[in-house]
């Protein structure tokens, strides 16, 4: 049997930190998987694209599409089916959010800002027209909140309510943002100006080594999807 392809997909930016980000990321996966196809192309702004990416795989490899996505909104529900219906032997896995292993890395980039018991905290998530995307954000608040033993306020930074602003301000008077982002780019910005004075902690991927939470995270939604043991 054909091993199948891993392609990942993600959002795609304009910011060359963030496309470094999660070329990174993909290159940490591939050598987690000697011998598999592995590929990166995008959903929106960048290209490859999907179709041209799956055109790009050996005809007749099965191929397993990944979401580089943090929860199941337009994108893996509509955008990832329609972009690759013109080819067989697609499997979409699920979106990576929720998760325990983003929670890991949530964790690790919040020690960057430094909170202390008296902050509160706010998490930032970029909002969707889908209030099911909307809602696995919301669970992984309360997943941080569960691990942290604090409550945690979401801020969504486009699309949903209440906006990062609003939730800071409701927050307190000492608030730190978790980075609910998957890279540098727009969306980060923006939540860096939203939150005003209060600190945003960086985003789960950066210019460092990607967290093995989250390489684990990717190859596991893989295997699931191929019906591979790791």
């Amino acid at each position: 049997m054909t091993r199948p392809a891993l392609l990942a997909i993600s959002h795609g930016t304009s910011s060359s930190a963030g496309q470094a980000a999660v070329a990174a990321l993909v290159d940490a996966v591939a050598a987690r998987l000697p011998g598999t196809i592995v590929r990166l192309g995008h959903v929106d702004v960048q290209q490859p694209d999907v179709a041209a990416s799956l055109d790009a795989i050996p005809a007749g490899t099965p191929v397993v599409i990944v979401p580089l996505l943090l929860s199941a909104g337009y994108h893996v529900r509509v955008d990832l089916i329609r972009q690759s219906a013109g080819r067989d032997a697609v499997v979409i896995a699920p979106a990576l959010g929720p998760d325990e292993r983003l929670v890991d890395a949530l964790v690790a980039r919040l020690a960057a800002v430094a909170p202390s018991p008296q902050d509160a905290l706010a998490l930032a998530v970029a909002g969707s027209s889908d209030d099911r995307a909307n809602e696995d954000c919301r669970i992984t608040a309360r997943m941080l909140g569960e691990r942290l033993g604090r409550e945690v306020a979401v801020g969504f930074l486009a699309a949903a309510d209440p906006r990062l602003d609003v939730a800071v301000a409701q927050a307190g008077d000492r608030v730190v943002v978790a980075n609910y982002l998957l890279a540098p780019g727009y969306f980060h910005d923006l939540a860096v100006t939203l939150a005003g004075s209060a600190p945003v902690a960086p985003p789960l991927l950066g210019s460092d080594r990607p967290p093995a939470s989250l390489v684990d995270l990717v190859v596991d939604r893989y295997n699931g999807a191929a019906g591979l043991s790791d």
